[in-house]
């Protein structure tokens, strides 16, 4: 017998095990979950059965309380209702790491054989092809070197999570690292001033360590990569305002030389 045929029978028999709360209670909670996956674009587009059995469990579970059936069928039911929607978000969680993962592996094969076919090229062309490599890091030359700034819109919200919009941006700063075997960077985390000063630090700390992370597991050797948390320090616009506090948040790459010298840490 296949697994899947078991699924419904083993909903059956944990449904015994949901004595802690009232029918009434267990209805609630299951039209909150089905809500919460009928509601939900991707979801609906990602596990569309699932959803449709969460739905019609929670009917069955409204009319056995309304005037059908006991307690026990309702409490049935409502826990079906709430294990399907818990398995319809899951499902859809399931396909859409699978799709980050296919996207990513895509973008690897794009970069392994863009470096192929820049190994091709002679020194002249080659030498051209980087400058055309730093122009599309958007790096800016400061002071301190050469520097690509990552705004707060490639995390996720006050999380040092990268979303996926960051994949892209990131790997074009591992081609320019891999073709430039000597150079050496220096990723630098930055916060507004909101909220506490040592949360802040640790969170500049723990964004520019995820991107370090991210370069390491593409291939960048970590010797090449230093990582610097400064929180709140070193602003570069008021925190007065919205637009300002937007701009502090960021992650700083810098770049050595052609020799791999950096300068010196702040």
């Amino acid at each position: 017998m296949k697994p899947v045929r078991l699924l419904p029978v083993l909903l059956v028999a944990l449904a015994g095990l949901q004595g802690c709360a009232t029918p009434e209670q267990q209805l609630q909670q299951a039209a909150a979950a089905y809500q919460s996956v009928s509601e939900d674009p991707q979801v609906l587009r990602d596990a569309p059965k699932d959803v449709m059995r969460a739905g019609e469990s929670l009917e069955r579970a409204r009319r056995f309380a309304s005037y059908l059936g006991s307690a026990e069928d309702v409490s049935h039911y409502a826990y079906l209702s709430k294990r399907y929607s818990e398995i319809a978000r899951q499902h859809s969680e399931q396909l859409q790491n699978q799709q980050r993962a296919t996207r990513l592996a895509m973008e690897r094969e794009r970069l392994r054989q863009t470096l192929q076919q820049a190994k091709l090229l002679d020194m002249q062309q080659q030498g051209r092809w980087l400058e055309d490599q730093m122009i599309s890091l958007a790096a800016a030359e400061t002071d301190r070197g050469l520097v690509m700034t990552l705004g707060d819109v490639l995390f996720k919200a006050a999380s040092a999570e990268l979303g996926p919009s960051a994949n892209r941006t990131l790997l074009k700063l591992v081609h320019f690292l891999q073709l430039n075997p000597k150079r050496m960077i220096r990723i630098e985390g930055y916060t507004d001033n909101r909220g506490d000063a040592a949360e802040n630090l640790a969170l500049s700390q723990a964004r520019a360590q995820a991107v370090g992370n991210f370069l390491q597991g593409l291939g960048i050797d970590a010797q090449r990569i230093e990582v610097v948390g400064y929180g709140e320090q070193f602003r570069i616009a008021e925190n007065a305002s919205a637009r300002g506090r937007a701009q502090n948040r960021r992650v700083e790459i810098l770049f050595s030389d052609e020799q791999g010298r950096l300068s010196n840490s702040r």
